[in-house]
């Protein structure tokens, strides 16, 4: 149990992830209302839109007006998400936090429905992007390795192959002079289980032991935080969560895809560990039952329902 860290740092998946993954329609002035919300809790970084084909996700087609209607929190930092150059390139009109993301899927099936590519046509993409982000005179960033648990299309996907898929994505960016800043573990489709986490993280701090590896998992089948449990055990300090659960992946290949771990869970967690978060759990449950609220119906999370338990009523 030593290697549970003193403190960990969640990205808050919520604006963007869970919101395109509703039906389009959620008005620009809720999700920026979420957003700031969210920014009062503690949250250190909120990932707020996608820039993407809004033919493909009509969800996310108000990304621009999303950034130019945020206050921004000092402390706070407000990052975003795109899948290929010209997304970068409306990113960068943004004025959103640009990290210098890499991304790659363990699965090729999942990689060909969610951004139309064979595996080598991806890594070219990223070839492209990388040197896009060095005109821009950005750094290292996070790399992203999808399905990287397991593939409603693929089913299991071996060890050999994840890693291999990561190897191409992480020497991409050390050819490029930028090693990743952490390598995330994705649980895309939510099959991962606390032994498999501990595997499969094992392997990659085997592979990569000066690269941080980072947990982006979904609660599908009820096990996301027993699975973030067994990644604070093996000293893993950044997660990717959704307040109240909200969202899933609409390329996923199962409509009852549930979003990321729920925030105020996790933050509920670690506070019981006595791990830090900077987050004040009371105002993120508010931000749950807000995000309740502007999609009009019930989300996954219990803690926002269930409220924190005081032993001393």
């Amino acid at each position: 149990m030593s290697d549970i860290p003193a403190r960990i740092h969640i990205v808050e998946e919520g604006p963007r992830e869970g919101f395109q993954a509703e039906p389009p329609g959620v008005p620009t002035a809720e999700k920026i209302r979420l957003i700031e919300t969210l920014a009062a809790t503690g949250v250190p970084e909120i990932d707020c839109a996608s820039f993407v084909n809004p033919k493909v996700l009509p969800q996310m087609a108000d990304a621009l007006g999303i950034a130019e209607g945020i206050r921004r929190e000092q402390g706070v930092t407000y990052s975003c998400m795109w899948l290929n150059d010209k997304g970068f390139l409306q990113a960068v009109e943004s004025g959103l936090n640009l990290p210098a993301l890499t991304s790659g899927s363990a699965s090729d099936t999942f990689l060909e429905r969610n951004n139309r590519r064979t595996p080598e046509a991806q890594l070219e993409g990223q070839r492209k992007l990388r040197a896009l982000y060095d005109a821009h005179g950005l750094g290292s960033g996070p790399v992203y390795l999808f399905t990287a648990f397991g593939c409603n299309y693929e089913g299991e996907i071996p060890q050999e192959k994840v890693l291999a898929r990561a190897a191409d994505l992480v020497g991409l960016c050390e050819e490029a002079g930028s090693p990743p800043a952490c390598i995330y573990l994705c649980d895309t489709i939510g099959a991962a289980d606390p032994g498999l986490v501990r595997r499969l993280v094992g392997a990659v701090r085997d592979r990569w032991p000066d690269y941080p590896v980072a947990l982006h998992l979904h609660d599908t089948r009820g096990l996301g935080i027993a699975n973030a449990m067994a990644g604070l055990e093996l000293g893993v300090a950044r997660f990717d969560a959704s307040v109240g659960g909200l969202g899933g992946c609409p390329f996923a290949g199962n409509p009852a895809a549930a979003g990321n771990i729920a925030t105020e869970e996790l933050a509920l967690l670690c506070e019981r560990m006595g791990i830090e978060t900077g987050i004040d759990l009371g105002a993120l449950i508010d931000a749950a039952r807000l995000a309740e609220e502007i999609v009009g119906r019930s989300l996954p999370g219990k803690l926002s329902k269930a409220g924190v338990f005081n032993p001393r009523r």
